[in-house]
């Protein structure tokens, strides 16, 4: 499969999940810590799981939008997304991630609301890459 890329980004990170990440334009400059639950000493600060929970959940909504712009239902204005993402030990050796995003579209009927969210889905690209690699669940709320 080809891509033709519209847009591209480089952000660089040093020090791993105990050190300093920056896009290449500064606009996204954070440090990184470890969770305690990952062995860290549960200090307040970023970690490429909360990085990607928000990326995630921004694409989303911009693809459900996408979607209306096709002759989909409208987006409520005051529709959120929100990922959220585990890390852990997988069975079959080394680390996994698994992924829910809770949707809400308020106002929206149940039935045109799960249409919307299916078609977002297939046209994310955060979907398409984590399709048949990471479990995610999408749930309407």
């Amino acid at each position: 499969m080809s891509v033709n890329v519209l847009y591209r980004t480089k952000a660089t990170a040093t020090g791993g999940r105990e050190g300093h990440a920056r896009t290449e334009d500064g606009t996204l400059d954070v440090n990184l810590t470890i969770p305690k639950e990952l062995g860290g000493n549960g200090a307040t600060g970023n970690n490429p799981e909360k990085l990607f929970a928000a990326g995630y959940s921004a694409c989303f909504l911009s693809a459900m939008k996408f979607v209306a712009t096709q002759g989909g239902p409208k987006v409520p204005d005051d529709t959120s997304v929100t990922g959220t993402v585990g890390i852990g030990p997988r069975s079959e050796g080394g680390f996994g991630l698994d992924v829910e995003l809770d949707i809400s579209l308020p106002g929206l009927p149940r039935a045109e609301a799960q249409d919307l969210i299916e078609k977002a889905d297939k046209i994310c690209p955060y979907s398409n890459a984590l399709r048949g690699n990471v479990p995610v669940r999408l749930k309407l709320v």
